[in-house]
């Protein structure tokens, strides 16, 4: 048990942190929207990026001002942030070459290839106009390590420990990109409907690629409720609270029939699905999307931390 506990641990991270690097690309793309546009100030949006990434302490402590260029740099390819794309992507590749025998071959040489291309791109200077092209290399190399994923590997408990580590991570995104465009991005009430308003809805449903899927499910106009709605109650959006807590119900009850137990992981996923279940969007504006979100976190944080010690990760 002490060997699987090493090898989900691996498998586990290595998929948090490919899904990671593509969430901090898809943030960094709806940060450049933002500031490309004279609504509001261009150093605020790149601030709140960094907010939402949950790096804003690190890089605090790296840099005394709030320089656009700096907070790309630091964003995309700084080694100094354990969340940049470049250190994510090689955190990614070091797990898959740790379980690289759990592994089909088209899987690790796809992370591999990712790993290679990204990290000579990534090392490189970074100049003016460069940075649109850069965020899609990042975002194809994801989807490429993905596809080789889902279309080699066998559907055991290697693939579900692997799921496990996309969709918490996906969760996790999501539900911080949400609170910050609530807290950080339109912090004035009298903002609220106003074309900052409804350009920066427009950037978070981008940023977790979800502005085409949102005008086939609702009309083309934004409105924070349906946004609200679409993101984390919507089981057909892959990257909305429901869909992600539906796939990581799947990958555990997987878990507890291949090993013939249940553990505190698995109650804690059932009871924060019964919430996206039998939850609406109204309960959630009554009750307010920032503490709704933050009891979430909670509860999120708890689960990636029970399954850590249900598996043994640590052992």
């Amino acid at each position: 048990m002490a060997l699987l506990g090493r090898t989900a641990q691996g498998l586990f991270w290595m998929h948090r942190y490919i899904e990671r690097a593509e969430n901090m690309a898809r943030l960094i793309d709806a940060g450049l929207r933002l500031s490309l546009t004279n609504l509001s100030s261009e150093q605020d949006e790149w601030q709140s990026v960094l907010v939402t990434a949950g790096v804003e302490a690190a890089y605090k402590a790296k840099y005394p001002d709030f320089e656009p260029r700096q907070m790309i740099e630091f964003l995309l390819s700084d080694p100094d942030n354990p969340s940049s794309v470049l250190s994510s992507i090689e955190t990614a590749r070091m797990n898959g070459r740790m379980v690289r025998t759990a592994l089909t071959r088209e899987s690790w040489e796809a992370l591999n290839e990712s790993w290679i291309v990204l990290k000579r791109r990534l090392q490189m200077p970074l100049r003016d106009g460069q940075l649109p092209a850069v965020l899609d290399m990042v975002k194809k190399q994801a989807s490429y390590m993905r596809g080789a994923f889902h279309g080699t590997m066998l559907r055991n408990e290697i693939f579900d420990f692997c799921n496990l580590g996309t969709f918490v991570e996906r969760a996790d995104n999501t539900a911080r990109i949400l609170d910050v465009k609530y807290w950080v991005l339109l912090p004035r009430h009298s903002s609220v409907g106003s074309s900052l308003d409804n350009f920066q809805w427009g950037s978070i449903l981008r940023s977790v690629s979800a502005h085409r899927s949102y005008t086939w499910e609702y009309d083309a106009d934004y409105r924070a409720s349906d946004i609200m709605d679409f993101l984390i109650f919507n089981k057909r959006m892959p990257r909305s609270l429901a869909y992600c807590y539906s796939s990581i119900e799947d990958s555990l009850a997987c878990l507890a029939r291949t090993y013939g137990d249940r553990h505190a992981c698995h109650a804690t996923a059932d009871r924060i699905c019964v919430k996206f279940k039998e939850g609406d969007v109204k309960q959630v504006i009554d009750g307010g999307l920032h503490e709704f979100l933050t009891a979430f976190m909670v509860d999120h944080n708890r689960l990636a931390v029970e399954i850590a010690k249900s598996y043994r990760f640590y052992s």
